[in-house]
């Protein structure tokens, strides 16, 4: 364990200045297209008759549960991190959009992208069925808050803008997780197809994971705030990530969902009324450490995976078919809530393409991809998500700072949401 730690923060330092120095693309970015270089690289040699490096990268990548190191490690941290820093009065302002987002959206996303996949796979000759389609359908429909975030530091957006990108990101990776879980229980037959076990299992998972959050943030406050020592203070928080997220997967209630509740309670109630200002910048300073290092760990090996996955022609073709029809679902799922809610609220012109281009892949829907059994099933979705993870990084990612600014004007979204 040591030394694949050492390995890799070793890899991401070298990588991270590598473009910091010469290429100065955003870091995740960044990161991630060196490491997917560097991979083909090994791939390339390894073609031209010297196997023995690209043999032992995959052997140490595969070394590497790549579904537990982030649904079970790194996830924790990195959502705990990303909601501390949201402000809730302004989450509260667009509670209505980011809840009909992160539920109706994710769910209507899921069947159009998973309907638009069970069509292609019969296209192009690939057995898939339905029930994989939808699967499918719901890993690659949430964003991922963890490349999200990461991009939209890097803009200039509009405060309200960045609340719904981020409230959006945060709450709808939660919701995903239990539909995707709900539906791959379905397809390997572990999860019986009633609606009311269906039901139940939603209840569970989602409004037991918030209320559990909820209730570890609390106990969590009242501790921070019967002492005033930063060391400790920090500690203690890092027990809530840590402790917190174990015990809501041993209870089957979502983990992703009680982190950002608790991120969100101790980041406002918890820092304006139960910590010092020496306090709160030691806090700030230590998780943002844990933010930027995780982050730069695990792009770099969403780049360094493509060495252990398998590709055929048909693949790529469905890819790059289904990495439209992804952002057209994306599109349609947030259009619509947004224009039945814009007879209430002021939402600006430019919230819809930004938000559709904004919603990038990452991470979190290879893992799950990861998670499914071995079959034919597992490889044709593993790959398919894969390239769509990558393009959407990439291609969304370098050009959706560009295209904040060219939507928002100085009057965007200026007047306050009724």
């Amino acid at each position: 364990m040591f030394d694949t730690i050492a390995i890799l923060i070793t890899v991401a330092a070298l990588f991270s200045y590598l473009n910091h120095r010469f290429i100065r693309l955003p870091t995740t970015i960044g990161l991630m297209v060196i490491a997917l270089g560097i991979s083909i690289a090994l791939v390339l040699v390894g073609a031209l008759g010297w196997p023995a490096l690209r043999q032992g990268a995959e052997a140490f990548l595969r070394g590497i549960d790549f579904h537990e190191t982030l649904m079970q490690g790194m996830l924790s941290f990195l959502l705990f991190a990303g909601a501390l820093h949201v402000n809730l009065s302004d989450l509260r302002e667009q509670k209505w959009v980011i809840t009909l987002l992160a539920t109706f959206g994710v769910l209507m996303s899921t069947f159009l992208v998973g309907g638009f996949t069970y069509w292609l796979m019969q296209l192009l000759d690939l057995h898939l069925p339905l029930v994989y389609c939808l699967v499918f359908g719901a890993l690659i429909s949430p964003t991922d808050p963890i490349a999200v975030l990461g991009i939209i530091k890097t803009t200039q957006a509009p405060q309200s803008l960045v609340t719904k990108i981020t409230g959006e990101s945060l709450f709808n990776d939660g919701v995903g997780v239990v539909v995707f879980t709900v539906l791959a229980g379905i397809a390997i037959g572990d999860q019986s197809v009633s609606a009311v076990s269906i039901g139940v299992l939603f209840a569970e998972e989602a409004l037991g994971g918030a209320i559990f959050g909820l209730m570890i943030g609390a106990i969590s406050y009242s501790l921070l705030r019967s002492i005033d020592n930063y060391s400790v203070e920090v500690l203690i928080t890092l027990a809530l990530v840590t402790g917190g997220y174990a015990l809501a997967s041993a209870l089957h209630l979502s983990g992703p969902i009680a982190m950002v509740v608790a991120g969100l309670l101790i980041g406002n109630h918890g820092r304006n009324s139960a910590m010092s200002e020496t306090t709160r910048r030691h806090l700030d300073t230590f998780w943002e450490l844990v933010d930027e290092l995780l982050n730069t760990v695990l792009f770099v090996l969403i780049g360094l995976e493509v060495l252990v996955l398998s590709f055929k022609t048909t693949y790529i073709e469905a890819a790059l078919m289904l990495a439209p029809a992804v952002l057209f679902a994306r599109l349609i799922s947030i259009g619509i809530p947004l224009l039945l809610l814009r007879r209430d609220r002021d939402i600006a012109s430019g919230v819809i393409p930004i938000m559709t281009w904004g919603g990038l892949r990452g991470g979190i829907s290879v893992a799950l991809a990861l998670s499914l059994p071995l079959g034919a099933e597992r490889e044709i979705i593993l790959a398919v998500t894969y390239l769509i993870v990558v393009l959407s990084i990439t291609l969304q990612g370098l050009t959706i700072g560009p295209l904040i600014r060219r939507q928002c004007s100085p009057s965007t979204e200026s007047a306050p949401p009724r």
